[in-house]
């Protein structure tokens, strides 16, 4: 008899596997409070809200209560795929006009500017409210414990701290009041407190819990922050205070108190794309989401099976039908409550067909949207001089990754699912410690996604108020024979559909587990313009891990790719959880050494 040998090569950690439920997220600590709230008895939505709340206290770095979600969930006592948009729009006052008059041709990226309503905080009560079980103390206690009693600071946030030191000593005050204890940047492993934040979540929940059931808690926390205190003092600080941003110059904010009672988030259908035996489910046209559907909608015609996903053509194909993805991204891609956005077009065979005959042997050095009469708009394009840096001294841009895919922070991430079949998949990001200056009585700092807002006329992602920036947050889940399956994501910016698409291909054509496709080596394109302040692009650059094969990278040379190497672990911030029948897997991105999966 043959002796039973492991054939499976080496892992960063095991791919999580039982019955009961799983969670994965960026932050080890996050992931032990979802899965402490599943052991309470909480469903996958209430451990999301509670993840999510824990995230926005441990990785400040990287996203916080003044940010914008997207949120994707199975719910199977309502048998269907939703997606909750937590994107809040740009303010009434956040005009073309206005920002010229300023003196500016972008919007700041970052600064007051640059913030559009916040849309996490009712986003996650929406969450609980509708999908939930628990109640609100049961979900928010973890993050005010945290904020109140500390935790561990990250090598990262403190990284990210110094370099925007000089910008809360000379320009943001209330910003080095909390993130400069003592006057000193913290060291790694600080246990780190905002009491300020403790002391916003914990009068929130006082005055939601002042008496009445589960609904009446959650409709008041609701009040307390669009309507209430929380408002109040965003709105009068927008009023009240010119702060330094990126631009160079002070600016006072637009958003305002009625911006933030105006909006509340919306539930709609899952965009989605066959692919196989796959329906993957993605935000709309508001978010980037669909170019993970447009490259599966081109990579369809190419034979990927029993490739290697390290080796050269694999690269290639993905990447240059990214290339194709993105530059319809940047022309047509908008809040489709303002434009009409052909995504059917995109999504199509026919167009598809003729889209994918661009693709050669050669790696393309031109930026090619495609053509559908009567949609999309202008796009002026910047190059950029040298590297591309993240994260600069005024703070700007998506905290992801360096020239080198050194980490100077991320989005964040989580998948959960319950014992159920419930799933949730989202990437909450955006009010970022570096992206704009603490709002003093609550904390927290605003976001900056407005920068993703166009200052010309006339395009799909112009600038306009109530309009919402095209997010390049984008959560995704995926139905293998009709049944809910798969929940994944990457924090990234620009990179986050580029390493989904590559997760998913690995799983699917090379029939790696969870694991080891995010373990595998990676890659990003730098061709097309970044959706972040400077907006730029470096076409024909191609950012790899050093583990990519020496082979491969020759190979990639010589079909005219411009490809810088990396270091060995330093693409991607991936997770993943799967369900198949009673089985619940996950796993969890090793580079970072952050991220982590737990499950029974």
């Amino acid at each position: 008899m043959a002796s039973i040998v492991n054939p499976d090569p080496f892992t960063t950690r095991p791919e999580i596997e039982g019955t009961f439920g799983v969670v994965t997220s960026t932050h080890w600590i996050a992931t032990a409070v979802g899965m402490a709230i599943l052991e309470k008895g909480g469903n996958a939505f209430d451990a999301g809200v509670a993840t999510a709340f824990t995230l926005q206290v441990v990785e400040p770095h990287l996203n916080g209560p003044g940010g914008d979600v997207p949120i994707i969930v199975h719910d199977v006592r309502r048998g269907r795929t939703e997606v909750i948009c937590g994107q809040g729009p740009a303010p009434a006052r956040a005009t073309i006009a206005h920002y010229k008059s300023e003196g500016l041709d972008m919007v700041p990226g970052t600064g007051l500017l640059a913030a559009c309503v916040p849309g996490t905080f009712e986003s996650w009560m929406m969450l609980l409210r509708d999908y939930g079980t628990l109640r609100l103390r049961d979900v928010l206690e973890p993050a005010i414990s945290y904020a109140g009693d500390g935790y561990p600071l990250v090598e990262r946030a403190c990284a990210t701290i110094q370099t925007v030191e000089q910008l809360f000593r000379q320009h943001w005050p209330t910003s080095a009041a909390v993130y400069l204890p003592n006057g000193e940047v913290p060291k790694p492993g600080t246990l780190f407190t905002n009491k300020t934040l403790a002391a916003t979540y914990t009068r929130i929940l006082s005055e939601a819990e002042s008496g009445g059931g589960r609904d009446a808690e959650i409709e008041r926390a609701r009040k307390a922050w669009s309507q209430g205190f929380v408002a109040e003092a965003i709105d009068k600080f927008c009023r009240t205070q010119e702060m330094m941003d990126v631009s160079g110059s002070p600016h006072r904010g637009v958003l305002s108190a009625d911006d933030m009672a105006r909006w509340e988030p919306t539930v709609e259908a899952p965009l989605t794309y066959d692919y196989g035996r796959y329906t993957v489910c993605k935000a709309g046209v508001w978010s980037q989401g669909p170019v993970t559907l447009q490259q599966l909608a081109l990579l369809k015609g190419f034979a990927l099976d029993g490739l290697d996903p390290t080796g050269p053509e694999f690269i290639h194909l993905q990447i240059e039908c990214a290339k194709l993805a993105f530059a319809d991204r940047e022309k047509f891609y908008g809040d489709p409550k303002f434009n009409e956005i052909p995504i059917a077009t995109l999504l199509s065979d026919a167009y598809n067909d003729e889209r994918r005959k661009l693709v050669t042997d050669k790696a393309s050095l031109d930026f090619t949207p495609g053509s559908v009469e009567g949609f999309g708009g202008v796009v002026k394009l910047r190059r950029a001089e040298g590297s591309r840096e993240a994260v600069g001294a005024l703070g700007a841009g998506e905290p992801t990754v360096g020239r080198f895919g050194e980490v100077r922070g991320d989005t964040v991430h989580f998948d959960i699912i319950d014992k159920a079949g419930n799933l949730v998949s989202s990437t909450p990001s955006g009010g970022w410690l570096q992206s704009s200056p603490v709002i003093p009585e609550l904390g927290f700092c605003l976001g900056s996604r407005a920068q993703m807002f166009w200052l010309e006329e006339n395009h799909p992602a112009s600038l306009a108020p109530g309009k919402r920036p095209r997010t390049t947050l984008s959560p995704t889940m995926a139905l293998r024979d009709g049944e809910p399956y798969l929940a994944w994501g990457s924090p990234g910016g620009d990179q986050q559909d580029q390493w989904i698409t590559q997760f998913f291909l690995r799983h699917v054509h090379c029939n790696l587990n969870l694991q080891e496709a995010i373990d595998a080596p990676a890659w990003h394109s730098e061709h097309f313009p970044i959706s972040f302040w400077p907006r730029t692009s470096r076409p024909g650059v191609l950012v790899v891990e050093n583990r990519v094969p020496k082979a491969t990278i020759e190979n990639l040379r010589e079909r005219g790719h411009i490809v810088e190497v990396g270091p060995d672990w330093s693409e991607g911030r991936l997770t993943a959880a799967s369900r198949v029948g009673p089985r619940r897997r996950a796993a969890a991105n090793p580079r970072g050494m952050q991220g982590y999966a737990a499950g029974r």
